[in-house]
């Protein structure tokens, strides 16, 4: 598996290598071991997944606030994907900066989007099914999130914007500077 870091050090890209023949291919998408021995130790407890049946579906900016605070691994099993991750731990040099990556089924990479990040994406294709690994339990309580479309972030989806497909929650996300991080910057949520 090859692991690169993103213009944010912290969310890293993750392509495993595909084993193919006649039959189709085989891919290692997860190993604990492997990935402790790459610096990436990370317990999953649960594992989600989305299916949008619309192109342009936008699902974010989410998080979990400590304690329940969550590192996804997000991958995609069947579409395409824009990946988003937003820094938002206080005192970081990358506060408020966010990363976008494509993700697809064809290409099997997966985007490592740790605790204190804001996380996001749009649908490129229909029917896309998007799987990610969380290392914590959802917490209702904890669920929370940043309007999509904040001026202030400038997170660039790569979709037009009267073009995207949203919940109700999504849409009633309150702005970057109103909301107040439960983040910081070296403390483990």
């Amino acid at each position: 598996m090859d692991v690169r870091a993103t213009a944010i050090p912290e969310v890293k890209l993750l392509s495993p290598r595909r084993f193919g023949d006649h039959r189709g291919y085989f891919c290692e998408t997860w190993s604990a071991p492997r990935m402790a021995a790459a610096g990436l130790d990370v317990a999953f407890v649960q594992d989600n997944e989305s299916l949008s049946a619309q192109v342009g579906t936008l699902r974010g900016l989410h998080f979990q606030a400590p304690p329940f605070a969550q590192a996804k691994l997000v991958r995609v099993a069947r579409g395409a994907i824009r990946d988003v991750a937003v820094d938002v731990r206080r005192g970081s040099p990358t506060f408020g900066r966010w990363v976008a990556e494509e993700l697809s089924a064809a290409s099997a990479a997966q985007l490592l989007v740790p605790r204190g990040f804001l996380h996001g994406f749009v649908t490129l294709v229909p029917d896309t099914l998007v799987l990610y690994k969380v290392d914590n339990p959802y917490d209702a309580a904890s669920d929370g999130g940043v309007a999509w479309n904040d001026p202030d972030l400038g997170v660039d989806w790569g979709w037009p914007a009267d073009a995207v497909v949203l919940s109700d929650k999504d849409r009633a996300q309150p702005a970057f500077r109103a909301w107040e991080s439960p983040f910081e910057y070296g403390v483990d949520a």
